[in-house]
């Protein structure tokens, strides 16, 4: 069964950065479409990042210009390097694969991002 691990999570300043990293159970980054969702108390959990077995990424609007996704498929690990923080990107940060749209597996435990002065 796959399991994906996240990692890499902390507190930073506005204006800081962070480096998540996703690390998978079994080979499944050049499978599927990869992707990087977050949820902040209170709220919906939303997608934040996406990238296709063809290198092909893509952001929520919120993030776009700050934050970028990748993977390295021999080391079964994704990442998201997080640029220019901000308040609003507090959240529990989750990794998942995606198909048709939809999350493939069961929810990991995530790794916690607070962006606060």
């Amino acid at each position: 069964q796959v399991q994906l691990v996240e990692s890499g999570g902390g507190w930073v300043q506005p204006g800081g950065s962070l480096r998540l990293s996703c690390a998978g159970s079994a080979n499944i980054f050049s499978i599927y479409t990869m992707a990087w969702y977050r949820q902040a108390p209170g709220n919906q959990r939303e997608l934040v990042a996406t990238i296709t077995v063809g290198g092909n990424t893509g952001y929520a609007d919120s993030v776009k210009g700050r934050f970028t996704i990748s993977r390295d498929n021999a080391k079964n690990t994704m990442y998201l390097q997080m640029n220019s923080l901000k308040p609003e990107d507090t959240a529990v940060y989750y990794c998942n694969a995606r198909r048709l749209g939809l999350p493939m597996y069961d929810w990991g435990q995530g790794t916690q991002v607070a962006v606060s002065s």
